[in-house]
């Protein structure tokens, strides 16, 4: 499939990003270096949006396709379970952000030290704040890059991404030369990422199969968030506004499982779907939020519009621990 270059969608969204974050945002990215413009997509962590992961009911799904409860997050399913009987656990967490999951993990007694590295500092300082407030004296926030990062060999039991090592380029280069010499001999990788097309070029099945989801929404639940503007139809990701927006979004994303499972060994590895809700819902997530029988209703049945999907295509998303060596 060739690249799609600039879409409707790619208009839209700078227009919505322009009312949402206004226009110092936008001109950020004419930043010709383009750390700096990752940075600028990163740096704006108080800014309100309108995603599928700010729906509850979306949030049980992924916590049921991955724990198999709806009221159990993917981290206390690899702590009660796959982690149980580890102590004095070292984990490093690349692209930590403001490191929500990492500060929930560190509440667990089996981690002598959590390091956070991320390259937005602001970010950083929310998450040392929160640390703060907590107690919590395991925890070490880095400011820099991994490219930078003075990886010691055999160093950490866990290296984790969530959300983030879709944003590296040469993924099986990063894991071979830098992530497998860093773990522990009984070290394990574990991830929550993206692992669908480069660039968010789906597939003309994909688009079809979002464009049927956002048919089966009612006119009411269709106006963009901050907008006047409805949701109608769903074009597709252009590749200059992916790459203008943030380089290193999705840069290698289609080669994070086969480079995992060309080096790791699988231990656990749960898909979760979102090939079409994230799409589906995205700018206009707010209006399912605060359920009630109409927007229960075409949850249902995007989430049984996804599934089905789903039987004949892979995950876009995946929660995945994998072992270093074989137990």
């Amino acid at each position: 499939m060739g690249k799609r270059l600039i879409t409707i969608d790619d208009l839209v969204d700078v227009y919505s990003k322009a009312r949402q974050r206004g226009t110092k945002f936008i001109l950020s990215k004419l930043n010709w270096k383009g750390q700096s413009r990752t940075k600028s997509a990163f740096n704006e962590s108080a800014v309100e949006s309108s995603n599928w992961w700010i729906i509850p009911k979306v949030l049980e799904r992924w916590n049921e396709k991955i724990s198999g409860n709806p009221s159990v997050n993917y981290e206390k399913f690899m702590m009660d379970g796959f982690f149980k009987d580890r102590k004095d656990l070292k984990m490093i967490s690349l692209g930590s952000g403001i490191c929500s999951h990492e500060i929930d993990l560190a509440q667990h007694p089996n981690f002598k030290e959590i390091v956070c590295l991320d390259i937005a500092e602001n970010r950083l300082d929310e998450a040392r704040a929160v640390a703060e407030a907590k107690g919590l004296t395991n925890m070490k926030f880095v400011c820099g890059s991994i490219y930078d990062f003075d990886f010691k060999p055999n160093e950490y039991d866990i290296v984790f991404f969530h959300a983030s090592l879709h944003h590296f380029k040469n993924v099986e280069g990063l894991l071979k030369n830098t992530l497998l010499p860093t773990l522990k001999p009984e070290g394990h990788l574990v991830i929550n990422e993206y692992v669908g097309p480069n660039r968010l070029q789906f597939p003309k099945a994909q688009i079809n199969a979002i464009n049927q989801g956002i048919n089966l929404i009612p006119d009411t639940y269709r106006t963009r968030f901050k907008m006047e503007l409805k949701k109608n139809r769903f074009h597709g990701t252009g590749w200059i506004r992916m790459y203008l927006a943030d380089p290193s979004e999705c840069v290698d994303s289609h080669s994070i499982l086969p480079a995992i499972h060309k080096h790791m060994h699988v231990v656990v590895e749960k898909p979760y779907g979102g090939n079409l809700l994230m799409n589906i819902l995205k700018d206009i997530s707010h209006h399912f939020v605060v359920p009630n029988p109409v927007t229960y209703n075409v949850l249902t049945e995007l989430f049984a519009l996804e599934d089905s999907y789903l039987e004949s295509h892979p995950s876009d998303f995946i929660f995945g621990i994998y072992a270093k060596s074989k137990a």
